[in-house]
């Protein structure tokens, strides 16, 4: 068997837990930010577990 690449766009925008969860951040973080809520502006430095469904198809671009 050949080895398995990683995809480097999802490399870069994906990271897996030690448990196997697939974890992502918030899409529109740096546009038009100033004039967004204090709380919102919080909520978009946190990463965001993602759903079973999409974390089938990213994991098999992240054979890590």
């Amino acid at each position: 068997m050949p080895k398995l690449k990683t995809h480097k766009g999802a490399a870069a925008r994906f990271r897996k837990t030690g448990t196997g969860k697939i974890m992502r951040m918030k899409g529109n973080r740096s546009h038009l930010r100033r004039k967004k809520p204090a709380r919102v502006r919080r909520l978009y430095s946190r990463k965001l577990v993602m759903s079973k469904a999409d974390s089938s198809r990213i994991g098999q671009i992240l054979p890590d």
